[in-house]
């Protein structure tokens, strides 16, 4: 496969769409600590999450409202200190949904929504299990 500089390298990169992306790239920034990639116009923005990315797109529709939203879909992220990222994310002004919870399955979870209803889950992997250890069934590792 040919590696194009102006395409985030991720396989798989989601695409969130907000009324401004300026305005959503330093939310996302100082909320969260997502960096930025590149500027297209502006109109989009590539970000970097960890090893991953994703683009903030400019939305010509209005967005739904934030209840539709929260059943839409969420972003899972992960992160070297779930406690201690959600603390910063509400500080800066992230609506936490789910404080950080320990998981029989080996992980620190909580979730948010940003100023636009987006839903963003942050996970801290803190035990390394087998799936078949809690009920999970292991199809290809």
């Amino acid at each position: 496969m040919i590696q194009n500089r102006s395409v985030p390298p991720c396989p798989v990169i989601p695409v969130l769409y907000y009324p401004d992306p300026g305005v959503a790239a330093e939310w996302l920034r100082k909320a969260f600590g997502f960096r930025v990639r590149m500027r297209i116009a502006n109109h989009r923005i590539q970000m970097k999450a960890e090893g991953g990315c994703f683009v903030v797109a400019e939305c010509k529709q209005p967005l739904p409202d934030q209840a539709v939203m929260a059943g839409v879909q969420s972003v899972l992220v992960r992160v070297e200190d779930a406690a201690a990222h959600c603390e910063h994310a509400r500080q800066n002004g992230a609506t936490i949904l789910a404080e950080p919870v320990d998981h029989f399955y080996g992980e620190r979870q909580y979730s948010a929504a940003d100023f636009a209803g987006h839903r963003w889950s942050f996970t801290q992997s803190i035990a390394d299990k087998e799936p078949e250890e809690w009920g999970g069934t292991s199809v290809e590792l």
